[in-house]
């Protein structure tokens, strides 16, 4: 099996209480649905971010859209992957997903 990171982009939190609550519940059973498969539940991301270029620049902001928080995953193919990612609560605040997968190097 294969990693595969899921980035979110965009996206909004909840106001109240009751909505939270909700969120949460719709993330845990995401994540039980999911199971093994969950490498890394991730966590959000501040909007603070800073982006430096090859050369060594530093710059406040990222480097292309902001994303908003991550999830790691173990899928047998890109495909599956995103079929397991189309469940994600994140899409339901409006956010969207890039799924990446991953190789060994070390």
């Amino acid at each position: 099996m294969a990693k595969f990171v899921l980035l979110y982009s965009g996206g909004s939190m909840p106001e109240t209480e009751t909505e939270q609550a909700a969120v949460l519940q719709a993330w845990t059973a995401w994540y039980n649905e999911l199971g093994s498969a969950v490498v890394d539940p991730g966590n959000p991301f501040t909007p603070m971010a800073k982006s430096i270029t090859s050369d060594g620049t530093v710059a406040d902001g990222p480097s292309g859209s902001p994303a908003s928080g991550y999830t790691i995953i173990e899928a047998d193919s890109l495909d599956q992957a995103v079929d397991m990612a189309k469940g994600c609560p994140v899409l339901d605040s409006g956010a969207e997903i890039s799924v990446y997968e991953t190789f060994n190097v070390m």
